[in-house]
């Protein structure tokens, strides 16, 4: 069973699927018994239900005769369907070449080493090296394309925000 309920409080609509002893407002949360919900369409069939709470919720907007002139919602899903410009025919109609645009989707900026953010790569290199000081997480991270700089400005923040604790030279995370 299917129903069509509305809110006292907010004056949302919703459908319900079976018969619960409580319900709760989607929208502002009250609490009701299903007996005290004002119900406005009891049905087994769900497309029934949801055309009726969509020409309710068309009504209350002054929308019902453009709502009533859709035959049903397999129509209107058809009809959008048909309507719909893939990906491909935008980009081409735009002038752009859609191979050239989903080749670069697929490259990473930082080149075919990089591993994540400057951060994740610094501390992949904390966690992956032995002895894990600043010239060696220098070389790791440099070799997937984070600078120098970078990797000590990471490190300074990574020590300074507690995540990780550098003692004699050497850094590990915590």
């Amino acid at each position: 069973m299917y129903a069509v309920v509305g809110c006292s409080d907010c004056s949302h609509l919703w459908l319900l699927e079976g018969r619960s002893e409580t319900t709760e407002c989607p929208r502002c949360g009250s609490r009701r018994s299903y007996d005290r919900r004002r119900t406005f369409l009891e049905t087994e069939d769900a497309d029934h239900a949801r055309e009726v709470r969509a020409s309710m919720l068309a009504n209350r907007q002054d929308e019902g005769e453009a709502f009533a002139s859709i035959d049903s919602f397999d129509e209107l899903e058809s009809t959008v369907a048909d309507g719909v410009v893939d990906d491909e025919a935008y980009l081409s109609a735009s002038g752009l070449d859609p191979d050239a645009i989903s080749a670069a989707g697929e490259r990473d900026p930082r080149g075919s080493a990089g591993h994540g953010s400057r951060r994740e790569i610094v501390e992949a290199a904390i966690e992956s090296l032995e002895t894990a000081t600043e010239p060696a997480i220098v070389e790791y991270a440099s070799d997937r394309g984070v600078p120098a700089e970078a990797v000590e400005s990471v490190l300074e923040k990574l020590v300074r925000n507690g995540d990780a604790s550098e003692h004699r030279g050497t850094y590990r995370l915590l």
